[in-house]
Protein backbone atom coordinates (compact mmCIF):
# COMPACT_ATOMS: atom_id res chain seq x y z
CA UNK A 1 0.00 0.00 0.00
CA UNK A 2 2.91 2.29 -0.30
CA UNK A 3 5.62 3.59 1.68
CA UNK A 4 5.70 4.87 4.63
CA UNK A 5 4.17 7.88 5.16
CA UNK A 6 6.01 11.49 6.06
CA UNK A 7 4.83 15.09 6.97
CA UNK A 8 6.67 17.85 8.25
CA UNK A 9 3.81 18.26 10.65
CA UNK A 10 0.42 16.45 11.04
CA UNK A 11 -2.29 17.72 8.42
CA UNK A 12 -5.77 19.04 10.20
CA UNK A 13 -7.69 16.58 8.30
CA UNK A 14 -11.79 16.33 8.06
CA UNK A 15 -14.11 14.02 6.72
CA UNK A 16 -17.66 14.54 6.03
CA UNK A 17 -20.24 11.61 4.79
CA UNK A 18 -23.70 13.28 3.01
CA UNK A 19 -25.92 11.23 0.74
CA UNK A 20 -24.10 7.94 0.68
CA UNK A 21 -24.35 4.17 2.00
CA UNK A 22 -21.59 5.18 4.53
CA UNK A 23 -19.33 2.61 2.03
CA UNK A 24 -16.41 5.43 1.78
CA UNK A 25 -16.16 5.69 5.25
CA UNK A 26 -15.61 2.39 6.16
CA UNK A 27 -13.07 2.19 2.89
CA UNK A 28 -10.95 4.22 5.39
CA UNK A 29 -11.00 1.52 8.11
CA UNK A 30 -10.24 -1.21 5.25
CA UNK A 31 -6.60 0.01 5.33
CA UNK A 32 -6.22 -1.63 8.79
CA UNK A 33 -3.20 -1.53 10.13
CA UNK A 34 -2.13 1.91 8.16
CA UNK A 35 -4.53 3.33 9.71
CA UNK A 36 -2.30 4.03 12.34
CA UNK A 37 0.20 5.98 9.50
CA UNK A 38 -2.90 8.05 8.68
CA UNK A 39 -2.80 8.99 12.46
CA UNK A 40 0.73 9.10 12.44
CA UNK A 41 0.80 12.22 9.69
CA UNK A 42 -3.07 13.66 10.32
CA UNK A 43 -5.40 14.89 13.32
CA UNK A 44 -8.86 13.80 11.87
CA UNK A 45 -10.76 17.20 13.42
CA UNK A 46 -13.82 15.79 12.13
CA UNK A 47 -15.23 12.03 11.07
CA UNK A 48 -19.00 11.83 12.04
CA UNK A 49 -18.72 8.15 11.96
CA UNK A 50 -16.53 8.16 14.76
CA UNK A 51 -16.28 11.18 16.51
CA UNK A 52 -19.12 13.74 18.05
CA UNK A 53 -19.30 16.87 16.56
CA UNK A 54 -22.30 19.54 16.43
CA UNK A 55 -22.34 22.13 13.96
CA UNK A 56 -21.14 24.76 16.14
CA UNK A 57 -17.95 23.19 16.52
CA UNK A 58 -17.18 23.26 12.89
CA UNK A 59 -18.28 26.86 12.71
CA UNK A 60 -15.96 28.15 15.37
CA UNK A 61 -13.00 26.87 13.81
CA UNK A 62 -10.85 29.84 11.73
CA UNK A 63 -11.51 29.88 7.74
CA UNK A 64 -8.31 27.73 5.86
CA UNK A 65 -7.51 26.07 9.60
CA UNK A 66 -8.53 22.74 8.25
CA UNK A 67 -5.72 21.49 5.74
CA UNK A 68 -7.59 18.47 3.70
CA UNK A 69 -11.19 18.29 3.78
CA UNK A 70 -12.93 14.45 2.45
CA UNK A 71 -15.79 14.79 1.51
CA UNK A 72 -18.09 11.66 0.42
CA UNK A 73 -21.58 11.57 -0.90
CA UNK A 74 -23.75 13.75 -3.13
CA UNK A 75 -25.45 16.52 -2.35
CA UNK A 76 -29.36 15.59 -1.95
CA UNK A 77 -31.15 18.21 0.71
CA UNK A 78 -30.21 21.85 2.26
CA UNK A 79 -28.60 20.82 5.22
CA UNK A 80 -25.67 18.40 2.95
CA UNK A 81 -25.06 21.80 0.93
CA UNK A 82 -24.93 23.72 4.05
CA UNK A 83 -22.05 21.44 5.29
CA UNK A 84 -20.02 21.24 2.37
CA UNK A 85 -20.12 25.48 1.99
CA UNK A 86 -19.05 25.41 5.59
CA UNK A 87 -16.25 22.74 5.32
CA UNK A 88 -15.19 24.62 2.32
CA UNK A 89 -14.98 27.79 3.75
CA UNK A 90 -12.72 26.11 6.62
CA UNK A 91 -10.76 23.89 4.34
CA UNK A 92 -7.59 24.87 2.23
CA UNK A 93 -8.31 21.47 0.30
CA UNK A 94 -11.10 19.97 -0.74
CA UNK A 95 -11.18 16.43 -1.89
CA UNK A 96 -14.77 14.76 -3.48
CA UNK A 97 -14.04 11.40 -2.07
CA UNK A 98 -15.55 8.25 -3.68
CA UNK A 99 -18.36 7.87 -6.60
CA UNK A 100 -21.08 10.02 -4.94
CA UNK A 101 -18.96 13.18 -4.28
CA UNK A 102 -17.43 12.97 -7.54
CA UNK A 103 -19.92 12.03 -10.14
CA UNK A 104 -23.28 11.60 -8.02
CA UNK A 105 -23.15 8.19 -7.50
CA UNK A 106 -26.18 5.98 -6.58
CA UNK A 107 -28.00 8.65 -5.31
CA UNK A 108 -27.68 10.38 -8.53
CA UNK A 109 -30.01 8.00 -10.02
CA UNK A 110 -32.83 10.00 -8.50
CA UNK A 111 -32.34 12.46 -11.11
CA UNK A 112 -34.68 10.19 -13.62
CA UNK A 113 -37.43 11.34 -11.25
CA UNK A 114 -37.96 14.93 -9.29
CA UNK A 115 -39.05 15.66 -6.16
CA UNK A 116 -42.71 15.29 -6.56
CA UNK A 117 -42.62 11.92 -8.10
CA UNK A 118 -40.35 10.71 -5.23
CA UNK A 119 -42.51 11.50 -2.68
CA UNK A 120 -45.71 9.86 -4.67
CA UNK A 121 -44.07 6.79 -4.62
CA UNK A 122 -42.59 6.69 -1.37
CA UNK A 123 -45.05 8.22 1.02
CA UNK A 124 -48.02 6.99 -1.72
CA UNK A 125 -48.67 4.11 -3.45
CA UNK A 126 -45.86 1.39 -2.23
CA UNK A 127 -47.03 -1.77 -0.74
CA UNK A 128 -45.78 -1.38 2.56
CA UNK A 129 -46.92 2.24 2.70
CA UNK A 130 -50.48 3.34 4.76
CA UNK A 131 -50.71 7.01 4.08
CA UNK A 132 -54.59 8.02 3.05
CA UNK A 133 -54.00 11.53 4.43
CA UNK A 134 -51.14 11.93 1.72
CA UNK A 135 -48.80 13.39 4.38
CA UNK A 136 -45.56 14.08 3.05
CA UNK A 137 -41.60 15.71 4.99
CA UNK A 138 -42.58 19.41 5.40
CA UNK A 139 -39.41 21.32 6.50
CA UNK A 140 -41.39 23.01 9.31
CA UNK A 141 -44.02 21.49 11.50
CA UNK A 142 -45.27 22.63 14.77
CA UNK A 143 -46.01 20.06 17.59
CA UNK A 144 -47.18 20.06 21.46
CA UNK A 145 -43.55 20.08 21.88
CA UNK A 146 -42.87 22.81 19.70
CA UNK A 147 -41.16 23.21 16.20
CA UNK A 148 -39.32 20.68 14.26
CA UNK A 149 -37.46 21.59 11.08
CA UNK A 150 -35.93 19.10 8.61
CA UNK A 151 -33.71 19.26 5.61
CA UNK A 152 -34.68 20.53 2.60
CA UNK A 153 -35.23 18.02 0.08
CA UNK A 154 -33.70 19.22 -3.52
CA UNK A 155 -35.47 18.07 -7.16
CA UNK A 156 -31.73 17.61 -8.18
CA UNK A 157 -28.89 15.35 -6.69
CA UNK A 158 -25.53 16.98 -6.94
CA UNK A 159 -21.87 16.04 -7.22
CA UNK A 160 -19.56 17.82 -4.63
CA UNK A 161 -18.34 20.23 -7.65
CA UNK A 162 -21.75 21.14 -8.54
CA UNK A 163 -22.25 23.31 -5.39
CA UNK A 164 -18.61 24.24 -4.33
CA UNK A 165 -15.24 24.43 -5.72
CA UNK A 166 -13.17 21.04 -5.21
CA UNK A 167 -9.15 20.72 -5.43
CA UNK A 168 -9.04 16.89 -6.24
CA UNK A 169 -11.02 14.02 -6.81
CA UNK A 170 -10.51 10.17 -5.12
CA UNK A 171 -13.37 8.30 -7.27
CA UNK A 172 -14.93 4.33 -6.51
CA UNK A 173 -17.53 2.71 -4.96
CA UNK A 174 -15.52 2.57 -2.48
CA UNK A 175 -11.97 4.12 -3.19
CA UNK A 176 -10.20 0.43 -2.55
CA UNK A 177 -7.45 0.47 0.27
CA UNK A 178 -4.67 0.86 -1.98
CA UNK A 179 -6.32 3.63 -3.36
CA UNK A 180 -7.15 5.24 -0.26
CA UNK A 181 -3.38 5.44 0.54
CA UNK A 182 -2.54 6.71 -2.47
CA UNK A 183 -4.34 9.30 -1.65
CA UNK A 184 -3.14 10.04 1.76
CA UNK A 185 0.37 9.67 0.94
CA UNK A 186 0.22 12.29 -1.65
CA UNK A 187 -1.31 14.82 0.87
CA UNK A 188 0.85 13.46 3.42
CA UNK A 189 3.67 14.77 0.99
CA UNK A 190 2.71 16.90 -1.02
CA UNK A 191 2.96 15.37 -4.37
CA UNK A 192 -0.03 16.07 -5.31
CA UNK A 193 -1.25 16.80 -9.10
CA UNK A 194 -2.37 20.07 -10.77
CA UNK A 195 -5.78 21.13 -9.10
CA UNK A 196 -8.48 19.56 -10.50
CA UNK A 197 -7.01 15.99 -11.16
CA UNK A 198 -8.23 12.95 -10.03
CA UNK A 199 -5.85 11.67 -7.70
CA UNK A 200 -4.98 7.65 -9.33
CA UNK A 201 -4.04 6.23 -12.40
CA UNK A 202 -5.00 7.25 -16.18
CA UNK A 203 -5.66 3.65 -17.65
CA UNK A 204 -8.78 1.87 -17.74
CA UNK A 205 -10.17 -0.61 -16.09
CA UNK A 206 -9.45 -2.84 -19.44
CA UNK A 207 -5.99 -2.64 -18.91
CA UNK A 208 -5.98 -3.52 -15.82
CA UNK A 209 -8.09 -6.98 -16.52
CA UNK A 210 -6.36 -10.08 -17.05
CA UNK A 211 -9.25 -11.96 -18.81
CA UNK A 212 -8.09 -12.56 -22.61
CA UNK A 213 -9.29 -10.37 -25.38
CA UNK A 214 -10.05 -11.56 -28.86
CA UNK A 215 -8.38 -10.05 -31.85
CA UNK A 216 -12.14 -9.82 -33.50
CA UNK A 217 -14.35 -9.37 -30.89
CA UNK A 218 -18.24 -9.92 -30.95
CA UNK A 219 -21.11 -9.72 -29.29
CA UNK A 220 -23.53 -12.32 -30.53
CA UNK A 221 -26.67 -11.13 -27.97
CA UNK A 222 -26.76 -9.54 -24.51
CA UNK A 223 -26.99 -10.98 -21.09
CA UNK A 224 -27.45 -10.35 -17.44
CA UNK A 225 -24.62 -12.08 -15.47
CA UNK A 226 -26.99 -14.38 -13.97
CA UNK A 227 -28.36 -15.85 -17.25
CA UNK A 228 -25.36 -17.51 -18.38
CA UNK A 229 -22.80 -19.63 -17.29
CA UNK A 230 -19.51 -17.22 -17.47
CA UNK A 231 -16.15 -17.88 -18.70
CA UNK A 232 -13.42 -16.95 -16.04
CA UNK A 233 -11.00 -16.61 -18.81
CA UNK A 234 -12.62 -14.55 -21.51
CA UNK A 235 -13.36 -11.23 -21.65
CA UNK A 236 -16.83 -10.10 -20.34
CA UNK A 237 -17.79 -7.71 -23.07
CA UNK A 238 -17.23 -10.00 -25.75
CA UNK A 239 -19.57 -12.73 -23.49
CA UNK A 240 -22.52 -10.38 -23.78
CA UNK A 241 -22.33 -9.01 -20.57
CA UNK A 242 -22.83 -5.01 -20.47
CA UNK A 243 -18.79 -4.25 -18.97
CA UNK A 244 -17.63 -1.06 -18.62
CA UNK A 245 -14.19 -0.91 -18.28
CA UNK A 246 -13.12 -0.08 -21.50
CA UNK A 247 -14.58 3.38 -20.44
CA UNK A 248 -14.08 3.35 -17.15
CA UNK A 249 -11.00 4.75 -15.43
CA UNK A 250 -9.05 1.83 -13.72
CA UNK A 251 -7.22 2.03 -10.60
CA UNK A 252 -9.33 -0.95 -8.48
CA UNK A 253 -7.68 -3.63 -10.14
CA UNK A 254 -10.12 -4.69 -12.29
CA UNK A 255 -11.77 -6.14 -8.62
CA UNK A 256 -15.42 -7.00 -10.27
CA UNK A 257 -13.94 -8.48 -13.44
CA UNK A 258 -11.76 -10.73 -11.27
CA UNK A 259 -15.06 -12.56 -9.80
CA UNK A 260 -17.11 -12.27 -13.34
CA UNK A 261 -19.06 -9.57 -12.86
CA UNK A 262 -18.81 -7.05 -15.01
CA UNK A 263 -17.39 -3.55 -14.43
CA UNK A 264 -19.70 -1.58 -13.39
CA UNK A 265 -18.20 2.25 -13.83
CA UNK A 266 -17.52 3.20 -10.27
CA UNK A 267 -14.09 4.76 -11.31
CA UNK A 268 -15.51 7.21 -13.39
CA UNK A 269 -14.87 8.75 -16.74
CA UNK A 270 -11.29 8.57 -18.50
CA UNK A 271 -9.83 11.49 -18.62
CA UNK A 272 -10.76 13.91 -21.52
CA UNK A 273 -14.03 11.66 -21.56
CA UNK A 274 -17.40 14.20 -22.84
CA UNK A 275 -19.40 11.33 -20.93
CA UNK A 276 -18.59 8.00 -20.02
CA UNK A 277 -21.48 6.36 -20.83
CA UNK A 278 -21.69 7.44 -24.43
CA UNK A 279 -18.29 6.23 -24.36
CA UNK A 280 -19.14 2.91 -23.05
CA UNK A 281 -22.48 2.36 -25.49
CA UNK A 282 -20.20 3.38 -28.66
CA UNK A 283 -17.49 0.54 -27.50
CA UNK A 284 -20.21 -1.93 -26.90
CA UNK A 285 -22.13 -1.49 -29.72
CA UNK A 286 -19.54 -1.23 -31.98
CA UNK A 287 -18.91 -4.95 -31.58
CA UNK A 288 -22.03 -6.21 -31.89
CA UNK A 289 -22.15 -9.16 -34.40
CA UNK A 290 -25.18 -8.47 -36.67
CA UNK A 291 -25.26 -8.60 -40.42
CA UNK A 292 -27.74 -5.77 -40.83
CA UNK A 293 -29.01 -2.52 -38.93
CA UNK A 294 -32.34 -4.42 -38.15
CA UNK A 295 -30.45 -7.24 -36.25
CA UNK A 296 -28.14 -5.07 -34.37
CA UNK A 297 -31.40 -2.40 -32.83
CA UNK A 298 -32.89 -5.70 -31.99
CA UNK A 299 -30.03 -7.11 -30.26
CA UNK A 300 -28.87 -3.62 -28.55
CA UNK A 301 -32.60 -3.76 -27.76
CA UNK A 302 -32.18 -6.64 -25.48
CA UNK A 303 -30.09 -4.88 -23.28
CA UNK A 304 -31.68 -4.20 -18.99
CA UNK A 305 -32.42 -0.72 -17.98
CA UNK A 306 -29.39 0.96 -20.37
CA UNK A 307 -29.49 4.35 -18.75
CA UNK A 308 -29.00 2.61 -15.68
CA UNK A 309 -25.84 0.81 -16.75
CA UNK A 310 -24.18 3.55 -18.80
CA UNK A 311 -24.94 6.20 -16.22
CA UNK A 312 -24.88 4.28 -12.50
CA UNK A 313 -22.34 6.35 -11.22
CA UNK A 314 -22.49 9.94 -13.45
CA UNK A 315 -25.77 10.57 -14.37
CA UNK A 316 -25.49 14.00 -12.42
CA UNK A 317 -22.51 15.02 -14.46
CA UNK A 318 -23.29 13.64 -17.72
CA UNK A 319 -24.66 15.51 -20.39
CA UNK A 320 -28.20 13.87 -19.47
CA UNK A 321 -27.76 15.03 -16.06
CA UNK A 322 -31.55 14.25 -15.64
CA UNK A 323 -34.15 13.17 -16.98
CA UNK A 324 -37.47 15.94 -18.46
CA UNK A 325 -39.25 17.48 -15.71
CA UNK A 326 -42.86 17.29 -15.49
CA UNK A 327 -44.60 19.91 -17.27
CA UNK A 328 -46.35 22.59 -14.65
CA UNK A 329 -49.58 23.88 -14.19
Amino acid sequence: MGEELKAPKKIQLAMYWAASCGGCDMAVLDVNEKILDIAAVADIRLWPIAMDYKYKDIEKWADGEIDVCLFNGAVRNSEQLHLARLLRQKSKVMVAFGSCASFGGIPGLANLHCKKTIFEAVYGYTASTVNPEGTTPQTHTHVPEGDLHIPEFFDDVYSLAQVIPVEYYVPGCPPTPETVMTAVNAIATGNLPPVGSTIGISKAVCDECKRTKSDKPGIVEFHRPQEIFVDAEKCLLEQGLTCMGSATRGGCGSLCPGVNMPCRGCYGPMPNSLDVGADALSAMTSIVDAAEEGDARAKVGKMVDPLGTFYRFTLPVSMLRRAARPLQG
